[in-house]
């Protein structure tokens, strides 16, 4: 391979898959690697990696197409680009499933005719087709590249996001097992951290808790816990009198000083201290579950 990694892929329009794989590559592999947009089959031939193009789906030269007759597997050229990474070391096995999970599954299915993308949903698949869409014959190219560096940049974040997640597991098991320890309700964090997906990795669903506090850098936040991840209910709402109330009207309420803001629906209180937040949650009785509560929907 050259210093600088040479991508080949069909030219004219564009898809979510070719725009993925190059962007997985961009991500992982060479964030300098260029693309030539081509069908000529000799300029193919001389590029390192080869996606969506060329009839010929053969890892090991890193040749990467679907629609020849002989493949019959299920990926898209993303999907068969993420396979490679992963067998190369170059992303790891807990974060491929994350890719598969929230994208590259999607696209995969998309691009292959098994399912139709959302309607009147703006996913991945879509806003990648309306900018091809949008392109004439002299401006695909462009508009490729625009759409590969939004999705590099969403192929990032979501490494980024499941990195914040591992390294959340820890602490939010230390703060559970302290919440157990003193025996009450609350799950008590020392900064915001992405806590939900390692909560409920850790058997969240039955842990005898109901809420999360946490400081942020201007105030500290009281997040009532859903009842599994993805929920939009709660174990235990917020008090009702609470709900949509803010600064003076809220502490009148709640009796205690320094509160901000409680969100209508009752998920989310804001205080200006971690004291203060302490002592509304015990002033109404919020600290330690009722006897015989099981945590129900609020």
């Amino acid at each position: 391979m050259s210093s600088v990694m040479r991508i080949g892929t069909h030219s004219g329009s564009f898809h979510a898959d070719d725009v993925l794989a190059v962007a997985l590559l961009r991500a992982f592999v060479d964030a300098d690697a260029s693309v030539v947009r081509t069908r000529d089959e000799a300029t193919l031939a001389e590029q390192d990696v080869v996606v969506d193009v060329g009839g010929r789906f053969d890892p090991e030269a890193r040749r990467f197409d679907h629609h020849q007759n002989a493949y019959e597997g299920a990926r898209s050229s993303a999907g068969m680009v993420l396979d490679w990474l992963e067998h190369e070391g170059a992303v790891s096995p807990a974060l491929a499933t994350r890719y598969r999970e929230v994208l590259v599954d999607y696209v995969d299915d998309v691009d292959n005719g098994r399912r139709p993308p959302e309607p009147d949903v703006p996913c991945f698949s879509s806003i990648v087709a309306t900018l091809a869409d949008s392109a004439s014959d002299e401006t695909f190219d462009a508009l490729f590249e625009q759409a590969a560096g939004f999705a590099k940049v969403y192929v990032e974040a979501v490494a980024a996001g499941h990195a914040r997640e591992r390294a959340a597991v820890d602490a939010v098991r230390d703060a559970m097992q302290a919440a157990i320890r003193r025996g009450d309700a609350v799950v008590y964090l020392d900064r915001y951290l992405k806590w939900k997906p390692a909560y409920f990795e850790l058997g969240g669903a039955t842990h005898p808790t109901d809420y999360v506090v946490f400081p942020t850098e201007q105030d500290v936040r009281v997040v009532a816990i859903p009842p599994e991840l993805g929920s939009f209910e709660k174990k235990r709402a917020l008090p009702e009198p609470w709900g949509g109330l803010r600064d003076d009207a809220l502490s009148e309420v709640v009796g205690v000083p320094g509160a901000r803001f409680c969100h209508k629906n009752r998920f989310l209180a804001v205080f200006d201290t971690l004291d203060h937040a302490v002592a509304a949650l015990e002033r109404w009785g919020l600290s330690h579950r009722p006897r015989g509560c099981g945590g129900g929907r609020g």
